[in-house]
């Protein structure tokens, strides 16, 4: 099946969450914010379209039922649902899209104060902290066999040592702009760039190997010349 134009990402999402098990629309929206919500966040009125989209298109069926006096419809990926999302699967992929107002703070921070600055990092390694709580005891819960849908816990696993890495990713950064920070003088405006810190990012910009070596020799360069 070529993709049809209507669908998007988090169509494929749903679709995703349809192939593990039958879901009605909230339940679908409590999945897509306790799970992909980390890696695939969208408004719940978004969510509540997309498996009625999909009914449209013959990828998932729609069946009427109730909770007590509460109507409620449960969805269930079709045999086209499912050969739609095997087709998808191995499609190019666009990479992640960084979307920080902590980062964007920083970047503006000459407009601001260094205490602003550094409550801003404080608020960053913060928030690393609390998703990581999550990652922690998801991580417990498969170790004992108890996690969430266990029986897909070899997928599961990958993704969330990428959101492990990436929250300590983010704790590490704060930690270390912190202490830059703390040497700044009251206005980040009149704060002197250092070039030894610059080397070292360039150092670290090397780890995929020969497109970067030229920008690492000229970081040594620039630290050699450093006082």
């Amino acid at each position: 099946m070529s993709m049809d134009p209507a669908l998007t990402t988090t169509s494929y999402a749903i679709l995703g969450l349809l192939s593990v098990r039958p879901w009605s629309t909230y339940e679908l929206a409590q999945q897509m914010d306790r799970s992909l919500g980390r890696i695939w966040p969208r408004a719940q009125s978004k969510l509540y379209e997309e498996p009625k989209k999909l009914v449209r298109l013959g990828l998932a069926e729609a069946t009427k039922g109730a909770v007590g006096r509460r109507p409620r419809t449960v969805y269930t990926i079709t045999a086209e649902g499912r050969r739609a999302l095997a087709d998808w699967l191995p499609r190019p992929s666009a990479g992640p899209v960084l979307e920080s107002e902590q980062l964007l703070k920083v970047f503006f921070a000459d407009s601001g104060t260094s205490a602003d600055t550094l409550a801003t990092l404080h608020a960053a390694r913060a928030w690393a902290e609390e998703r990581n709580q999550g990652n922690v005891a998801a991580g417990q819960a498969y170790l004992a066999g108890q996690g969430p849908f266990q029986d897909r816990a070899a997928q599961t696993a990958l993704v969330g040592r990428f959101l492990t890495d990436y929250y300590r990713l983010v704790a590490t950064w704060a930690e270390w702009a912190t202490a830059v920070v703390q040497q700044w003088p009251d206005d980040p405006a009149d704060a002197a760039p250092d070039p030894s810190q610059i080397a070292e990012t360039l150092r670290r910009a090397n780890w995929s190997g020969g497109a970067a070596r030229g920008p690492a020799r000229a970081g040594r360069r620039l630290e050699a010349r450093s006082p």
